[in-house]
Parts: C-alpha cells; structure tokens; sequence
C-alpha cells in the first residue's frame, strides 16, 4: 500500500504542485586581446562573490536585449549579442533579502564588448575584472556556469 501511495504522489501529485523555475538571462562579456579571449566577471552587490551579469527578464525585450541591458547596468558593457539564442544554462540559488532561496534557471547570451563606461548604474556597487575563460570558471560557484565558461 505504501508503494503504491508514493507511486501515485511521485506520478500523478508531483508534476501537479512544480512550478517552473522562475527564469533570468545572463550576459557572457568577452573580448579578444592579445593573449586570447577574456570574459568580464563582477562582484555580486551582497556576497561580493564573482557573477556575470545577470537579472530578470525586461518586457519589451527578447534575451540578447535583456542581456545586453544588464551588461550596460552591472558593468558599463558597450556592445553586442553575439548570438540569436542562449548558447548555455545554469541553475542557481538566488537569496532573497530575508535570505530565502528561490532557485532561478539563467539563459545565457554572449555580448562582444567593444568598450567599458567609466559611469553606469552599478558602479558603486560592484567590482569587475577581466580573466580568461579558464581563470573564470574556477572564481564562479555554479557548476553549470563553469563548464559554459570553460567551453567558451
């Protein structure tokens, strides 16, 4: 009886109750400099930890838009999509101010920069710096991103 109760629920009353993952888009910056391609990276605003930049999708924009805005926002990016679609995706938890977890899927789109604002929105809130793609995948937590940042 007790099979067969946890086989309905994982059948029947699980796909019921999930929810999709509430869904951001990313902005994978890079340049090619002499020594090869960089990717910018940029200190989250609470954790201080590395991130590309990232956020919710803006309406009226598809997700090359929405991630060429958060790029300009997070970390004064001049430039453009590379790509007409996400070229990767992670999962990853976002705290809320009460320090909640919601787990956020993240569509990731590459922008090639072609120069960097001095002033822009989050300037004072954030740090960033340009590493190879190698260098970046080991500063970033998620597992997900990394391996994109690896294959980059």
């Amino acid at each position: 009886m007790k099979a067969m109760f946890n086989s309905l629920r994982k059948e029947l009353l699980a796909p019921l109750v999930r929810r999709p993952r509430p869904l951001q888009v990313a902005a994978l910056c890079w340049r090619e400099a002499e020594a090869g391609r960089e990717i910018l990276l940029v200190t989250s605003r609470r954790s201080k930890r590395w991130i590309i930049p990232k956020g919710w999708p803006i309406k009226g924009q598809d997700g090359a838009g929405t991630a060429l805005q958060e790029a300009w926002e997070e970390a004064g990016v001049q430039g453009k999509s590379t790509s007409e679609g996400p070229i990767g995706r992670y999962i990853y938890d976002k705290r809320d101010i009460s320090g909640v977890k919601l787990p956020c899927e993240v569509l990731v789109y590459p922008i090639k920069v072609r120069g960097l604002d001095e002033r822009y929105p989050e300037c004072d809130q954030r740090e960033r710096t340009w590493v190879p793609p190698k260098t970046a995948a080991q500063m970033v937590t998620e597992p997900s991103l990394k391996a994109i940042l690896e294959q980059f």
